[in-house]
């Protein structure tokens, strides 16, 4: 499985489910009502908030308390609702009964939705993955994903996008991704038929995905340059595509481009999102070295990162030396590591970049050493060190890594004398750089700032914005004490 972990959720510990959370049910019915005023008022804002309700929500999702919001907003015995009620535990029927018709209440009123009997596929979507019942729902997925091609309306595709992610998971969970991509494909082509554009961020990004998963590099970049312009409308799917655009270009060897993304990628993400980050920091650390720099001890001291990071800061160390024999056994020691991480190929193309290092300091600290010298400090094992050292002091001295000379007569490598840098182009450079790096911060912050439709035009009362501003800082505690879930 891909080790991008900011595209799997994390799952859940099951719990107990015959005992029903009461204070679980009145949330569902809430966010359901919500989501109705904004089917009927098509206001896509509603419809997202609800969702990021019910990730709050998630831990505290039981059978039974999924089974008597069914029964609240789904007619019994109908198709949706039977084939929805067939994927929770049977042992809970009893409890769904009791909760969802006490004595003494009126039957509830029914939401004929497809907003709401969507959002229905996704709960029990989500419950299904949290208990680790992969084959059901693998089923409910399907199911789900049948159901949304029927349905062309803008209100669905804020829940659209999530159904799409976790069909995507459990085919991903269950080592079958590779039986969904002509399936992907054909959605990706109805929600671009549709305008659907969050649709087609996540849809692409989960092809991206599924062809990385199996080391496609050509044909994911293919379909990334044929498909429509990312608008970036979600900041969670920005931030997966910026990542999967830096594997692709650093396979394709356009290391500056690549940096660029996973920085920015690792920049962007939700300081919750961990996994995502740490694994946006591993690609970015090979990348930079690639391109002979050497990362910021900082960047190994990241809060919650030390420990995943600690492989990549013994390679930089060995790297940083130019000591090829480290290199070589930092490399086989955390051999298992690159290896699930999916480094393994670029650790190997490091090897240069070691010997290039190792050169460059030897040609500062001696003005005049023999190739005999240059291998064994180089620690080459080739069956012909001295040739091969004369190879490597050749090349770089013609890419320009080291300002000397050979003498092919004495078997020599002498260095010229260091100028003065300042009086070179070296820190007009490295300043123009930085400006360009700020310049672009700012820029993405600007177009990063989004406003609602119309709403110069539209007046908020006192009374309406208070309300608003107490959901939203009750919305952003409950967040801050969960884990991102799209990460």
């Amino acid at each position: 499985m891909t080790q991008d972990v900011e595209m799997a959720d994390q799952a859940l510990p099951s719990k107990s489910l015959s005992s029903p959370d009461p204070s679980v049910l009145p949330h569902l019915k809430e966010i359901a009502s919500l989501i109705e005023t904004g089917a009927y008022a098509r206001e896509v804002r509603r419809i997202s908030r609800a969702v990021r309700l019910t990730m709050v929500l998630r831990k505290k999702l039981k059978a039974s308390s999924l089974g008597a919001f069914l029964n609240y907003v789904l007619v019994p015995g109908s198709d949706v609702h039977s084939r929805l009620s067939s994927f929770l535990p049977k042992e809970d029927e009893h409890d769904m009964e009791v909760d969802s018709a006490p004595s003494g209440t009126p039957a509830p009123v029914k939401y004929p939705l497809p907003e709401l009997e969507i959002y229905c596929y996704l709960l029990v979507l989500i419950f299904l993955i949290d208990q680790k019942k992969y084959d059901e729902a693998k089923a409910c997925s399907s199911a789900s994903i049948a159901r949304l091609k029927t349905v062309n309306r803008r209100t669905v595709d804020v829940l659209a996008s999530r159904l799409y992610f976790y069909y995507s998971l459990c085919y991903e969970l269950t080592g079958d991704l590779a039986e969904i991509r002509g399936n992907l494909l054909a959605l990706h082509r109805i929600a671009t038929l549709r305008r659907d554009e969050l649709g087609q961020e996540t849809l692409l990004n989960l092809l991206l995905r599924n062809y990385l998963h199996y080391n496609l590099y050509d044909q994911a970049e293919k379909l990334r340059s044929k498909a429509p312009h990312f608008e970036a409308h979600s900041n969670q799917q920005f931030c997966r595509y910026l990542f999967y655009l830096g594997k692709i270009r650093t396979i394709q060897l356009e290391y500056t481009d690549a940096k660029e993304s996973l920085l920015q990628a690792a920049r962007k993400a939700p300081q919750a999102a961990l996994g995502f980050r740490v694994q946006c920091n591993k690609w970015a650390i090979i990348v930079r070295l690639l391109l002979g720099e050497i990362p910021e001890r900082t960047v190994f001291m990241q809060k919650g990162m030390e420990k995943a990071l600690r492989p990549y800061f013994e390679l930089t160390n060995a790297v940083r030396i130019g000591d090829l024999e480290l290199f070589r056994n930092v490399a086989e020691k955390f051999s298992s590591t690159f290896g699930s991480d999916r480094t393994n190929n670029l650790i190997v193309r490091l090897r240069h970049n070691v010997i290039r290092t190792g050169l460059r300091n030897i040609s500062i600290s001696y003005s005049r050493i023999s190739l005999t010298d240059v291998a064994k400090k180089l620690r080459l094992d080739s069956p012909n060190p001295v040739a091969d050292a004369e190879s490597i002091v050749s090349k770089a001295i013609r890419d320009g890594a080291i300002d000397a000379t050979l003498d092919h007569a004495n078997g020599w490598m002498v260095s010229k004398e260091t100028g003065d840098i300042y009086s070179t182009n070296e820190p007009q450079i490295a300043f123009n750089s930085r400006i360009a790096f700020c310049l672009n911060m700012h820029n993405e912050a600007v177009r990063a700032l989004r406003f609602p439709p119309n709403s110069h035009k539209e007046k908020e009362s006192a009374e309406k914005r208070r309300e608003r501003q107490q959901q939203e800082q009750e919305l952003a505690q409950h967040i801050a004490e969960e884990d991102d879930d799209d990460f």
